[in-house]
């Protein structure tokens, strides 16, 4: 808020004179101004609003008016409480039940400041010691008085709702791997517990049989790294009443301390114990197990239905090339077979002709014109022949040679054509 206040220096004394010497001054500096204090604070909301102090003194009144009633409007539901059942003794106020000597039981960590103040003044009206025959009876009175200040103070109720005693009961009757019923009914007010001592909000939730598979690893992943902020040091022990050696607190400072981390690990303990058999109940993960090994399982079996596929085709492919080797191995010995046949068929076609031609020779006295050809003319005419059938090797040249001496025998010229085919 920023003010100005518009004032002046008030005037010099009627005996100062402006000729008079005062020394030295030191040149003028600016300087922050911080005004602070309630009575500032009036003066500022008076000059803010322009209000005379009267004006300002009813209209505080009246918020404070306004402010009584809105505390009587909280929404509040009374707790009958029990006396016998609450602590009596101020001197063991460690170990009371705050929330109940209060009537808070059923809000506890939920109940606000207004709820607070309005069941303090609802406590204090009933039990103040003036209404009491004896007026010195004032021990439940102090147990009052006391669970409203640790409540009021952050601090010492972070401090007692570290350990709510009142939480004990509900803490051990948290569910087992055993215990019948409705899973989410069960585990879910446990978890919604735990959540009050979380140093990070918001806390997921434990959901339902809806959530994804996502949502219930969060959860899982949360309370598995959870950052609790319970420190015990409520159950902190006190040194020796009266004690001021320095050593001594030291020392039992040193105890408080160890015995807070001890406490810290037992309630991690707890918790991951907690978690870990909730997990294992947990309908949810069977089904996400049983989806996860049905997509391992069909990847799986498609991976071995491509294997047998390629399998099958690499068969196929084998049988395939195989046929092809056999008809390729039959058609070759088929054209071989055919081959040989058709190359006997040559030999027996040329040995037909030379038969033919050796014996057309010999029938027309062996070529030789005029007389019958002697012994040496014979010898000498086979020689030729042996010659002349060398000369024509193929079926188509025996073929014409024949023919060739056919018609010369016809014409009466063999010795003459027998004699050219040299």
């Amino acid at each position: 808020m920023s003010l100005t206040l518009d004032f002046l220096l008030p005037p010099p004394p009627a005996s100062y004179k402006t000729d008079q010497s005062t020394g030295h001054l030191s040149a003028p500096i600016d300087r922050l101004l911080e005004p602070v204090g309630r009575h500032f604070l009036a003066h500022a909301r008076r000059k803010t609003h322009n209000r005379t102090f009267s004006e300002d003194e009813m209209h505080q009144a009246q918020e404070k008016a306004n402010q009584v009633v809105e505390e009587e409007t909280v929404e509040f539901e009374y707790e009958d409480v029990d006396i016998d059942s609450v602590n009596q003794d101020p001197t063991q106020w460690k170990s009371q039940d705050n929330y109940a000597v209060l009537g808070l039981t059923k809000l506890r960590y939920n109940a606000t400041e207004d709820q607070i103040k309005k069941a303090h003044r609802r406590m204090v009206l009933l039990h103040h010691p003036d209404k009491k025959a004896d007026k010195n009876d004032d021990a439940f009175f102090k147990c009052i008085a006391k669970a409203y200040d640790t409540l009021m103070n952050p601090v010492t109720r972070r401090q007692y709702d570290s350990v709510d005693f009142g939480m004990a009961l509900l803490e051990e009757d948290t569910p087992t791997a055993k215990t019948k019923g409705d899973f989410y009914e069960l585990w879910g007010p446990v978890f919604a517990r735990e959540a009050r001592f979380s140093n990070k909000q918001p806390v997921p939730g434990l959901g339902d049989d809806k959530s994804s598979k996502e949502e219930v690893e969060g959860f899982y992943d949360f309370f598995y790294n959870f950052d609790s902020w319970r420190t015990f040091e409520w159950l902190d022990k006190e040194g020796a009443e009266g004690s001021d050696n320095r050593d001594d607190k030291r020392y039992q400072e040193k105890k408080n301390r160890a015995q807070r981390a001890q406490l810290k690990k037992e309630d991690n303990a707890r918790l991951r114990t907690l978690v870990d058999t909730c997990l294992g109940v947990d309908p949810r993960i069977a089904i996400f197990k049983a989806e996860d090994k049905k997509k391992r399982n069909a990847k799986k079996d498609a991976k071995a239905a491509a294997d047998k596929a390629a399998a099958e085709a690499a068969a196929k492919k084998a049988e395939e090339e195989k046929l092809a080797a056999e008809k390729a191995e039959a058609d070759a010995k088929a054209a071989a077979a055919a081959s040989k046949k058709d190359k006997e068929m040559v030999k027996r076609a040329i040995k037909k002709e030379k038969k033919t031609i050796k014996g057309l020779v010999k029938d027309n006295n062996y070529a030789v014109a005029g007389s019958a050809a002697t012994p040496d003319q014979i010898d000498s005419q086979l020689f030729k022949l042996d010659d002349i059938l060398a000369k024509n090797k193929s079926v188509e040249q025996l073929e014409a040679l024949r023919k060739s001496f056919e018609k010369a025998v016809a014409d009466g010229n063999l010795d003459q054509v027998f004699a050219a085919a040299l």
